[in-house]
């Protein structure tokens, strides 16, 4: 990806540079509205909580932590950035037309294809139990979110 660098408008946009992601408007069916409730007030509506208010509205994105499926192919069509988390998301597309938001692994690209279960081989976007594919602790294998409990992020 390409890296956009900043005119240098004001001080905080000296210096600045981003990788571009691709533009893309978000999936309507992954995503719904979110109520910033409080905004540093309290329940009569008085500040309590100075600078809190304001920003910009943001949608929700539904992202699937779980990836539980097995044996199910997918290819990342898009990375996108995601206002709710310091975060990039990308858009996976399965096999069976269905389409699901995961976290950015790092390294993956768009066009990669990521697979989840049990007997996959350990690569960048896949999702694997760490009791598979005689998993050895002494090697140096990055993981992107791991849970303590099955079935919990």
């Amino acid at each position: 990806m390409a890296i956009h660098f900043y005119k240098t408008s004001t001080p905080s946009t000296r210096n600045g540079a981003v990788d571009s992601q691709v533009k893309s408007n978000p999936r309507t069916n992954l995503i719904y509205g979110q109520h910033r409730c409080g905004k540093g007030r309290n329940a009569r509506g008085i500040i309590t909580a100075g600078h809190r208010g304001g920003g910009h509205k943001r949608l929700y994105r539904k992202i699937d932590f779980r990836r539980n499926e097995k044996d199910r192919f997918g290819r990342i069509v898009t990375i996108e950035y995601d206002p709710n988390r310091n975060a990039s998301i990308c858009l996976i597309h399965y096999g069976d037309g269905e389409k699901r938001y995961i976290l950015h692994p790092r390294g993956a690209i768009i066009g990669d294809t990521i697979v989840s279960g049990t007997e996959v081989p350990i690569k960048m976007g896949n999702a694997l139990p760490l009791s598979g594919r005689g998993f050895d602790p002494k090697k140096r294998i990055h993981f992107n979110r791991y849970a303590l409990r099955h079935g919990h992020t």
